[in-house]
């Protein structure tokens, strides 16, 4: 069961959500602090008391936005936590949508937008529960990275493992999965940087592509394109070559 502690400067608000958490059967414990100050102090507690202690907490429920004597915000402690070895894990619970790309980059496990619903709140525990429950084994695996995308206006995270390919959108990029396709406000480039060590490569201006997802590689009259499930995709004459040494290598590997 989940060791919990939600940050919210708004009384009412922390007290609605200590109370959703606690009635979770998934939720052993859910301690309140008002700013980041109280919610580091008691952070600080935990990490001393190792993952096993008394004191120790699994996840942390965060508001963003949380005015106080120190101006720290919701994504100050998120990364302060991430320069620790084991630090909690981190929900963000917030009222506003623009942040969930920041969040994406601190690796949040979810994002809840307020006012939080009993139902949204608990995927968020359930996906919790799942990464706490496998990094009990005694070689842990790292949580697997995600993006996060907008959905009815709840906002989601789509495992970059399940992404096929990505198509350029100016300053935009729309994710392809076998589930469909997801709208995010993020350059193509940046996914560039961000993703070269995950297999995605450049096969074009518009188009970036999980390597693992190709199944066929064409070449017809001069031109290249790839296929990746029932999608036929151009490769530009300057990724050509690269793309196909990438291949051969793998297939070769």
């Amino acid at each position: 069961m989940l060791r919990v502690l939600a940050v919210d400067d708004e009384e009412p608000a922390l007290g609605e959500l200590l109370y959703l958490l606690r009635a979770d059967p998934r939720v052993r414990t859910a301690e309140g602090a008002g700013d980041a100050t109280a919610a580091l102090r008691r952070i600080g507690r935990a990490l001393e008391s190792g993952p096993d202690g008394e004191d120790a907490v699994d996840v942390v429920f965060l508001d963003i936005h949380m005015p106080g004597l120190t101006g720290l915000t919701g994504l100050d402690v998120a990364r302060l936590l991430a320069g620790f070895a084991r630090p909690p894990l981190v929900v963000f619970v917030t009222a506003h949508e623009g942040f969930a790309l920041q969040a994406f980059d601190l690796k949040a496990v979810d994002y809840v937008l307020k006012p939080v619903r009993r139902e949204r709140l608990a995927e968020a525990v359930r996906r919790v529960h799942e990464l706490v429950h496998a990094t009990t084994a005694p070689a842990p695996a790292a949580a697997p990275e995600q993006i996060p995308v907008e959905l009815g206006g709840v906002t989601r995270f789509v495992p970059v493992d399940d992404i096929a390919y990505v198509e350029a959108h100016g300053d935009y990029a729309r994710l392809h999965t076998d589930q469909g396709s997801h709208l995010v406000r993020i350059p193509l480039s940046a996914l560039e940087e961000r993703w070269a060590d995950r297999g995605f490569v450049r096969i074009h201006r518009s188009h970036l592509v999980a390597l693992a997802r190709i199944d066929e590689l064409r070449l017809d009259g001069g031109a290249t394109s790839v296929r990746i499930g029932d999608t036929d995709l151009a490769v530009s004459r300057r990724h050509a070559r690269q793309l196909r040494d990438l291949l051969m290598r793998r297939a070769g590997g």
